[in-house]
C-alpha cells in the first residue's frame, strides 16, 4: 500500500487549495506521485515533502492551509474535537485524540537528523489547540530546539478552543513559539452560525478572538462565501464584515462554500434545499463584505482554488482597488472573468 498526496488543483500556476490533504495508510509505505485533477502523475519520490511523508506515520487524511505548503507537518491532534460542522467533512472518519508527547519529540527528533533546518511548523489535525497548554508547550519547545532557524509554529483553531483556552494560557504558548491560528469564522450572521452548527454567535466569536488578540496570536480568518444562500447573501455579507472588522485578524481570506459528500450540508444541496450561488451573484456577496472591512493592517487574499475571482490586496490601502476591480466584473459580465470550474477546488 502507498500513501497519495491529492491536491485539489492542478499544478499549473494556482494557489494550492486551503485544505490540502494526503492520504497516510497504517503500513508506512512509499510517496509514488503527485496527483493533478486532470490525471497527470508527476514523480516526486525524491522531494523533501515526500521524503517527510515517507517517514513520519501520518494517521488518515491530513489537512493543512496554503501557506502552510513548505511547513513540516506534525500531528499534534488526530481528528477535530468539535467536528460538528455541516459543511466540514475533514475529519468525519477520524475520531478525536491527543497524541502520545514521545511520539511527536520522536518524529521532531528525526526531522532534525534527517531534513536539517525547517522554518514553519504547522500542527495538525484540525483543532490542536484544544489539547493541554504543557503539551502543547513542549512540542513548540522541541520544535525551536530542533530548528534554529525556525520562525513561526501554527495551528488550527477551532471557536471552542479559543473559548477554553484562557489568554494567560495562550500567551505562554505565544511565548513558547506558537504564534499564530487559523480561525474559521465562516460568516457573521447568527441564523447562518446556528445553520452551519458553528456551535457560537457571532457576538462570542468576536470575543474568542479577541482573547488571541489579547495573547499577541497572530490570527488568519476564514468566511465562506455562498454560505448564506440567496436569501441571507447580502445579511451573511453584511455581518461578516462587522465581525471581521471588530476582530481585526492579521489575514482575512474567503472561500466559496462546498458541499463535501458525507457532510449534512451536501444531504442538503441534494434535496434541492441549497442554493448553489452563480459567480456573478458570489462576486456581488464578494463586493458587498469587502466594501463593508473597516480594517487597518490586514491581508486580504480570495485565491484559494474554490474562488472564482482570484483577488489580494492590503486594508485599508488597497479596498478602494478591490472594490473598483469587483464593480468592473460584475458590470462586464463576461463568464471568462471567472476562474474555471476546471481549475477550482477545495
Amino acid at each position: 500500500m502507498s500513501r497519495e498526496f491529492t491536491p485539489n488543483v492542478s499544478t499549473w500556476g494556482v494557489d494550492p487549495s486551503l485544505h490540502v490533504r494526503f492520504e497516510a495508510d497504517t503500513m508506512g509505505g512509499s510517496v509514488p506521485h503527485l496527483a493533478s485533477p486532470c490525471g497527470v502523475h508527476l514523480d516526486i519520490a525524491a522531494s523533501r515533502r515526500a521524503l517527510i511523508r515517507l517517514m513520519i506515520q501520518y494517521q488518515g487524511r491530513v489537512y493543512r492551509p496554503p501557506s502552510e505548503a513548505e511547513s513540516l507537518i506534525l500531528q499534534a491532534t488526530l481528528g477535530c474535537s468539535y467536528n460538528d460542522c455541516t459543511f466540514c467533512g475533514m475529519y468525519r472518519d477520524k475520531p478525536f485524540r491527543v497524541r502520545k508527547l514521545d511520539e511527536v519529540l520522536a518524529e521532531i527528533d528525526w526531522a532534525k537528523r534527517t531534513l536539517g533546518d525547517v522554518h514553519k511548523v504547522f500542527l495538525a489535525d484540525g483543532d490542536a489547540l484544544i489539547a493541554k497548554t504543557d503539551y502543547l508547550e513542549a512540542i513548540c519547545r522541541a520544535c525551536y530546539d530542533a530548528f534554529p532557524g525556525l520562525r513561526r509554529v501554527s495551528c488550527y483553531a477551532s471557536p471552542q478552543a479559543l473559548d477554553k483556552r484562557s489568554v494567560d494560557e495562550m500567551k505562554r504558548l505565544r511565548e513558547a513559539g506558537l504564534t499564530q491560528y487559523y480561525l474559521g469564522v465562516e460568516s457573521g450572521h447568527d441564523e447562518v452560525l446556528e445553520n452551519l452548527k458553528k456551535g457560537i454567535d457571532a457576538k462570542n466569536m468576536i470575543r474568542v478572538a479577541q482573547k488571541a488578540h489579547t495573547a499577541g496570536v497572530k490570527l488568519s480568518t476564514m468566511i465562506l462565501l455562498g454560505v448564506g444562500g440567496r436569501r441571507l447573501s447580502r445579511e451573511h455579507a453584511l455581518e461578516s464584515a462587522r465581525v471581521i472588522s471588530a476582530i481585526g485578524p492579521r489575514y482575512v481570506s474567503t472561500l466559496v462554500v462546498t458541499p463535501v459528500e458525507g457532510t449534512p450540508l451536501h444531504d442538503q444541496a441534494l434535496a434541492g434545499a441549497f442554493d448553489d450561488l452563480t459567480p456573478a451573484e458570489l462576486s456581488l456577496e464578494l463586493r458587498t463584505f469587502v466594501a463593508a472591512l473597516e480594517l487597518e493592517r490586514t491581508i486580504f487574499r480570495s485565491n484559494h482554488a474554490s474562488n472564482y475571482l482570484p483577488l489580494a490586496g492590503n486594508f485599508p490601502k488597497d479596498k478602494a482597488r478591490l472594490v473598483a476591480e469587483l464593480d468592473a466584473v460584475l458590470a462586464s459580465e463576461d463568464p471568462k472573468n471567472y476562474r474555471p470550474e476546471w481549475v477550482r477546488g477545495l
